[in-house]
């Protein structure tokens, strides 16, 4: 059995647990509970019903909607379809969402779809899920977005070119340590940061609302009176049209990845859930009906940033305000995204397909210091690449994939474990249609973008043999160089494993 230090480092129901009315450190096995053994150290349930919806609309909210609209009327080829896209895409979401639901009540774990994977269908896909987590959904993603944030916030200082790129990329790493330092301090702390700029970035959509209400209202509706003209109803184009769309929508099932620190999961998470895809839905379709009332699909088409064209049409000498809502956008969605994403790799380690030293539970903060710095690297890291967004090409196909697994999943654990207890069960209908719409998805993007798709499955595939040298049959010397690792974390970080107590 691993140590730390002198310390047995076996999963406990007690032990090194702080205790809020004394102030006081409970030793590792000497608690008072007759459970107490030996170390073992718990994350605790410091969030609410409106924190879990914060983090669902401040994941889900971010640049897209602001920024890169124009993919869905791209390849969808109208206004009409568009919306009908847009729709179509929030309605696909919740009924995934609804199908994690019971996913995250039944499995009650941090991790999300790796936990899920893991149960219906073995340790090997699940690995696989986080190897390609590693290499490019969760570190790509954070480092997008810090990028996003960084160029809009600069963009006022540099009004008619872009922000130099050192610059840009030292502020995207600056507001990343920044992110990670108030995680790995106290989680109430990310909770509130959470709510304060989701209820930035709703306020920012709600002025765009309201300007194209305006502009409807004044009698100028020329632009949606042909709603549906050139509309491309091909298969591959609606295809690679849902795909922009789901990607806008995706982060929806972040709330799971952090189930252990949400209290009363069994009700918390599906009223969560329930509340912000439908809030989501309602304020990115009247979003985009005030897009396409004030610009030209021509217009959408070729800007760099809609929702900052918009403003210059609609705002007058208040325009430059929209950066800055896209910037407090992009960084509601960096520290929602860093909290949740950072309890994927959390779980993984705690489950030995990672490094251990990477599940474990600073004593004080009691959160995953060495999870939210390993994060951090990797986001860091992948900073200094010059072109990481051309990654981002690879994220979608990658990403409905493991979804479509994961609600199989729920197929699989119904047939598995008939008899399991679950608070929350979705009608059969939710998961075939889920299934059958992700799965149309996944093979017209093959025939689309078949170099993306190659690459991605390329990437999954040598995840197999990494699985079998680091897992299955692991090598000796790598093995005592991880727990040497584990003691040394453990002393830096002030750390303890965690005790993996599931309610």
């Amino acid at each position: 059995m691993a140590k730390v230090g002198d310390v047995d480092i076996r999963p406990v129901q007690q032990g090194f647990r702080r205790e809020s009315d004394e102030g006081s450190k409970v030793v590792a096995g000497t608690a008072e509970s007759p459970d107490a053994g030996g170390g073992g150290i718990e994350m605790k349930k410091e969030l609410g019903l409106m924190d879990g919806v914060a983090i669902i609309v401040g994941v889900i909210v971010g640049a897209g909607i602001f920024v890169s609209p124009k993919g869905v009327l791209l390849y969808s080829g109208s206004i009409g379809v568009a919306i009908i896209v847009w729709i179509l895409s929030g309605v696909l979401s919740m009924v995934g969402a609804l199908c994690y639901a019971e996913l995250g009540t039944m499995i009650p774990k941090s991790g999300g779809d790796y936990a899920y994977i893991g149960e219906a269908f073995g340790p090997l896909p699940a690995f696989l899920y986080l190897w390609v987590a590693l290499l490019i959904l969760v570190p790509a993603g954070n480092a997008i977005t810090a990028i996003t944030f960084a160029q809009y916030l600069l963009q006022p200082l540099w009004p008619t070119c872009e922000p130099p790129y050192e610059s840009v990329r030292l502020l995207a790493a600056v507001i990343t340590c920044l992110l990670t330092a108030i995680n790995c301090r106290n989680v109430k702390w990310v909770a509130r940061v959470t709510e304060t700029f989701t209820g930035m970035k709703v306020l920012a959509l709600l002025v765009i609302t309201g300007a194209g209400v305006w502009h409807l209202a004044s009698g100028n509706t020329e632009l949606l009176e042909s709603p549906f003209a050139n509309s491309k109803i091909q298969p591959g184009f609606i295809a690679v049209a849902f795909y922009n769309g789901l990607f806008s929508y995706s982060g929806w099932n972040y709330l799971n990845f952090v189930t252990e620190e949400l209290k009363d999961p069994y009700r918390n998470l599906p009223r969560a859930i329930c509340i912000s895809m439908p809030l989501v839905t309602i304020i990115y379709v009247i979003t985009n009906i005030a897009y396409f009332a004030v610009l030209p699909p021509d217009e959408m088409l070729s800007s760099q940033a809609v929702a900052v064209t918009f403003a210059e049409k609609m705002l007058s000498f208040m325009a430059w305000t929209m950066p800055l809502f896209v910037a407090c956008s992009t960084f509601g969605s960096l520290n929602g995204a860093i909290f949740a994403s950072s309890r994927l790799f959390f779980v993984g380690a705690r489950n030995g397909h990672l490094p251990a030293a990477l599940s474990l539970i600073n004593i004080n903060c009691l959160t995953p210091i060495p999870s939210l710095l390993f994060l951090c690297a990797l986001t860091l890291l992948l900073l200094f690449i010059r072109d990481v967004f051309a990654i981002i090409n690879y994220v979608s196909y990658v990403e409905i994939l493991f979804i479509f697994i994961s609600v199989a999943g729920l197929l699989r654990l119904r047939q598995k474990a008939p008899d399991a207890h679950r608070p929350i069960k979705v009608s059969l209908i939710a998961p075939v249609v889920f299934l059958l719409t992700a799965g149309f998805l996944v093979i017209f993007s093959v025939f689309e973008s078949p170099m993306e798709v190659g690459i991605g499955t390329l990437i999954i595939l040598l995840g197999i043999p990494v699985y079998y040298v680091t897992i299955g049959k692991p090598w000796r010397w790598l093995t005592q160089k991880s727990q040497t690792f584990n003691r040394f974390c453990s002393k830096l970080f002030l750390c303890m494993p965690n005790s993996e107590k599931i309610d």
